[in-house]
């Protein structure tokens, strides 16, 4: 701090801050401020460096060149608001010709308003600023006409770009299409949707206006993800599918910092117009636009702007708290897909996709705070037209919820016994070195495999969910393979850092599988990333470690059996217990040789049975038994719906004809949902053979 003559104190890097906004306010440079005062250049620079202030006799004739209010310099007045400044700048043509038409990191992913919500939150819950809070993310649907239309195309300046999307609409190609489409119907319907993202308890966009940082790495680049360690996200795409989320490529962004810039924090706005090349009145443009203040250095860039508490308004920006975080207006929402048409089916779509990727990271141990809450609500013309509705993982993914809450309270048991426990068990990783660490080791990484009884309601039971560092959903499939007579489960594996181990091990693990992921972060595969990171075997690494995972699913959910006898696993001898007959069980009868089944949407059982044939000169005829196991007394028997031939026997009525001479049948049996004496997804079903009395069908 200082004092001037007039025993004014002033703080030098305050002022400098202040004085290089209002410069960039008015247009004008530090040579243009010197010669107006008649100082040197020097002397300027060093005002705005934070080196030096000026007399108070200076900084008064300052106030008047730059229009200010007396007192101003005092009180770091950015009136009048420099929104009044603002405008679009328009980023002139390639010199050598070179064209884009649209831009390319928006074609990485399939387009749908459920992926740009994942990528979105993902970079949201990367940035979490206070890792004792969660991140607070919230969607806002909110679809305007009229005098709020208007007011919001007057704020983003909308007269002065219409111009250049109707030059840039090239039905030939696919964003000038869409872009056209978004035009005709606004112009058709006087309706615009927006959609608002909102995230509290995170970073913001800080650092400078071109130079490494957030801000830069989201507002100025593509393919630069400015993320470390743990991160979700690492190619830098995820951005552009919020882009992509518009008719316009039009997103308007207010940012509350985490770290100031020019000394500044609150209400740092900029607008992008990804459009693609075009020509306006004899001037071609390479496409993308900014809404900003003029660079009075950098020819057609804009820089961001500290916006007015109005001017907010007027873009639908204001945030609900000073929590440091940012908010995208997506100008033109809609869905790419074609899916959700409606406020409500967008409403549903946002709800159930947030659900689906991010319900493990909604989840809070005994005495902590979530990573992540999330919220969807719907408006019209400033009317609620779907309620507020926060994300609850317990609604939408029970099992899998009780599975990840018991991991974190540590209650988890090493072996299933009630409907409620939940197992745990350890899945060993071999993580490789990198090729640029010369002397290291393969690590052993511990992952954390939770298995758990379904939930009466789940609609996919017998899955596998994989996720590290934050619990997004990474890996999502069906357990195929599982011994007939298991119950239905839910599996969750939680890998890298998402072990809360603290492991050096869980942080390479973390990034050998965040280099596994492609763009779309939807599996574990060998990619380019992985090969080219990663010594050699890394493929082979990661191809044991799902083999070792699913391996771990099926036996986890095996049920408990006796030892085996006469060289047949009491399971499966079980599976082919026959109705006393006149042939007795000989070392010459069928046997099921495999059984694998599950119960479907309609709580029907769908079983494939292998069938081992003894060798004979006349066809085996069999009938195919379904029964449902009990724990004691007699097996009650139900229907099959119906009976269809796959290899070596043909159907007729409720009987098999197993071909003469082959060593082996397949056959796949429906049950009757209506001749079951419980709910399929209740008990175990098992299969028996009985050969027809005398041969006959």
């Amino acid at each position: 701090m200082m004092q001037d003559g007039d025993g004014i104190t002033h703080d030098p890097e305050a002022f400098g801050a202040w004085l290089g906004r209002q410069l960039r306010r008015k247009g004008m440079s530090q040579s243009d401020l010197a010669n107006a005062l008649d100082v040197t250049r020097a002397a300027v620079s060093a005002w705005i460096t934070g080196r030096a202030t000026p007399r108070i006799d200076k900084i008064q004739v300052i106030e008047e060149i730059l229009g200010l209010a007396a007192g101003a310099s005092a009180t770091r007045d950015e009136t009048p608001e420099s929104s009044q400044y603002v405008g679009w700048h328009y980023r002139l043509a390639h010199s050598d010709g070179g064209r884009e038409l649209g831009n390319a990191a928006a074609f990485a992913f399939d387009s749908s308003l459920a992926i740009a919500a994942r990528e979105a939150t993902q970079n949201s819950l990367d940035e979490r600023w206070d890792r004792t809070r969660p991140v607070r993310v919230r969607f806002t649907l909110h679809e305007i006409t009229g005098e709020r239309l208007r007011r919001l195309q007057e704020a983003v300046r909308w007269d002065d770009l219409v111009p250049h999307i109707e030059a840039a609409c090239d039905p030939k190609q696919k964003v000038g299409r869409m872009q056209a489409d978004g035009l005709r119907e606004l112009r058709e319907t006087g309706k615009l949707l927006l959609l608002r993202i909102d995230d509290y308890n995170a970073n913001g966009l800080t650092g400078p206006e071109y130079d490494d940082g957030r801000f830069a790495a989201v507002i100025r680049r593509q393919l630069d993800s400015h993320k470390r360690g743990t991160a979700g996200g690492s190619f830098g795409l995820g951005k552009a599918t919020i882009w992509g989320a518009s008719r316009f490529g039009l997103v308007i962004v207010n940012s509350t910092l985490s770290e100031p810039f020019e000394n500044l924090r609150e209400r740092r706005t900029i607008g992008r117009i990804d459009m693609p090349w075009h020509e306006l009145n004899g001037v071609q443009y390479a496409g993308p636009a900014w809404l900003g203040n003029a660079d009075p250095v950098r020819e057609s860039a804009a820089r961001s702007w500290w916006a007015g508490e109005r001017t907010l308004e007027e873009l639908y920006l204001t945030r609900g708290s000073l929590d440091p975080g940012t908010s995208f207006l997506i100008v033109g929402a809609h869905d790419p897909s074609g899916e959700a048409t409606t406020l409500e089916d967008m409403h549903t779509v946002l709800v159930r996709g947030l659900a689906s990727d991010f319900w493990a990271s909604m989840i809070a141990g005994r005495g902590r705070a979530p990573m992540l809450e999330a919220s969807v609500e719907a408006l019209c013309d400033g009317q609620v037209v779907v309620a507020e509705e926060r994300v609850d993982p317990y609604r939408y993914e029970p099992a899998r919820a009780r599975a990840v809450r018991a991991f974190l309270d540590r209650t988890t048991v090493s072996q299933l016994t009630k409907a409620d426990d939940v197992a745990e068990l350890s899945i060993p990783m071999n993580v490789p070195p990198r090729k640029a660490e010369t002397g290291t080791r393969t690590v052993e990484h511990h992952a954390v495999l939770l298995v758990t009884p379904a939930a009466e309601a789940d609609q996919k039971p017998n899955r596998l969910v994989a996720m590290r560092g934050t619990r997004m959903t990474v890996l999502d499939r069906p357990v195929t393979g599982v011994p007939i007579g298991s119950p239905q489960f839910q599996a969750v594996l939680l890998a890298g850092t998402a072990t809360e181990a603290g492991l050096p091990a869980d942080e390479a693990a973390e990034a050998f599988l965040r280099a596994a992921e492609p763009p779309e972060h939807n599996d574990w595969k060998p990619t380019e990333d992985l090969t080219s990171t990663y010594a050699r075997g890394a493929t082979t690494r990661l191809k044991e470690f799902r083999k070792t995972m699913l391996g771990m699913v099926r036996s986890a959910v095996k049920p408990d059996e006796p030892a085996q006898t006469g060289g047949v696993p009491t399971a499966l001898r079980e599976l082919t217990n026959l109705d006393p007959m006149p042939l007795p069980r000989a070392k010459g009868y069928p046997t099921v040789k495999s059984a694998t089944g599950e119960v479907d949407e309609h709580g029907a059982w769908r079983i494939r049975v292998e069938i081992k044939l003894p060798e004979r000169e006349d066809p085996w005829v069999l009938r195919p038994l379904l029964r449902f196991g009990t724990r004691s007394g007699p097996k009650p028997e139900a229907r099959w719906a119906e009976l269809s031939a796959e290899s070596n026997c043909e159907v007729s009525g409720d009987m098999l004809l197993c071909t003469a001479g082959e060593r082996s049948a397949v056959f796949m049996g429906v049950s009757d949902v209506t001749s079951h004496p419980v709910a399929g997804r209740m008990a175990i079903a098992e299969v028996d053979l009985a050969q027809a009395k005398d041969g006959s069908r």
